[in-house]
């Protein structure tokens, strides 16, 4: 291998759901340089007022490496770690600058805001509030923090209003 190979970069790596942490304090442990960004934020919890602090990218971390074979293989050992995030031919590193970018962003207690975009017709499920467990496709955003979504039952299309947090994406594969 020549030096350039060599050269220590930064990537994805993807986790289990929620072992992120997990994943952060093994490849530390490790003596791997990683981050975590979080973000403070309100919990979700109805009974609760708490500021908590979850990860930007849900599922993923950033962790610096050469990508040596050794290195490789005890980075996706580490427990929780499912894989490098990368093409058919191999890990992707991610560049500094975004890496320094979102360092400095994390680092103000400036709000994040952090999300997938929806598109007219994707299909959403509603996760929280009066309405958890509907299944429908959304139609629009509605003010700050609103959306719209439309269920059809027995031919019919009925519209209902609810928090953009109370939703989620459903994954193409079930769609």
């Amino acid at each position: 291998m020549n030096h350039a190979q060599l050269e220590k970069k930064w990537y994805v790596l993807h986790t289990r759901s929620r072992f992120e942490n997990v994943v952060n304090d093994g490849l530390l442990k490790k003596s791997f340089k990683v981050f975590l960004p979080k973000v403070q934020v309100k919990s979700r919890r109805r009974d609760r007022k708490l500021m908590i602090r979850v990860p930007v990218f849900p599922g993923y971390l950033f962790v610096q490496s050469d990508l040596d074979p050794r290195e490789h293989i005890e980075i996706v050992k580490t427990i929780g770690a499912v894989r490098i995030v990368g093409t058919k031919d191999g890990p992707v590193p991610v560049p500094s600058q975004t890496i320094e970018s979102l360092q400095i962003l994390v680092a103000t207690d400036a709000q994040i805001k952090t999300g997938h975009k929806l598109a007219k017709g994707d299909k959403v499920m509603v996760v929280r509030g009066i309405f958890a467990g509907i299944v429908g496709m959304f139609t629009r955003y509605r003010g700050t923090g609103r959306v719209i979504i439309n269920v059809d039952t027995l031919g019919q299309t009925a519209g209902v209003e609810v928090d953009e947090e109370d939703i989620e994406p459903v994954p193409k594969l079930f769609a």
